[in-house]
């Protein structure tokens, strides 16, 4: 199973997916802004409410400001999972391989609850997969099975630099790549 986070990770997992003849789904999860600084997140927050925070990172927020702001980032997942599934569940994962595949890792905080909610659900292995990546991200990344990057760049300072054109991948892009991924399996 391909999970493709959503937005750019699904662009990046549909071609994995039909690589690999396998299933594509959209999974959420959202960086926790910094107040005052939302390019700097301090954890993430998967669908299900699995929560991943930096206590580094963190340590000048208090509890209540933490729960606004998780709360917030699971209202635009849930709007999320009505658009891109049609508030269609995940599938079972029990027994399966996942991989989670993003754009790429900055600092790795989102794929973190991610990588616990395939194993909450079952997954007998979870593999994360990116194009791109530093050479340092959040070492709880090392409790998948694999993590398979195929760019280090020595001097990175962001997922775009790998990439010729990197900008935003829509809505509307993300909903058609899915449905086109229905059409490529083979049917029965």
């Amino acid at each position: 199973m391909v999970f493709g986070v959503a937005r750019g990770g699904v662009e990046v997992a549909y071609y994995v997916a039909r690589r690999l003849h396998a299933e594509l789904y959209p999974i959420m999860a959202k960086k926790l802004p910094y107040p005052g600084n939302p390019e700097y997140g301090f954890g993430a927050v998967a669908e299900d409410g699995t929560r991943y925070v930096d206590p580094g990172r963190a340590e000048a927020l208090s509890p209540a400001s933490i729960d606004a702001i998780v709360a917030r980032q699971l209202a635009e997942i849930e709007e999320r999972i009505h658009k891109y599934r049609q508030n269609k569940p995940l599938p079972p994962m029990e027994g399966r391989t996942v991989i989670l595949v993003d754009d790429g890792i900055a600092t790795g905080v989102t794929l973190v609850p991610l990588l616990e909610l395939c194993r909450k659900r079952g997954a007998s292995n979870v593999v994360i997969a990116a194009p791109v990546s530093g050479m340092h991200f959040d070492l709880r990344l090392k409790e998948a099975d694999d993590i398979v990057i195929l760019v280090q760049p020595r001097n990175f300072y962001a997922v775009g630099q790998a990439y010729r054109h990197f900008g935003d991948f829509s809505d509307n892009e993300l909903v058609k790549l899915v449905s086109d991924s229905r059409h490529d399996e083979p049917q029965d």
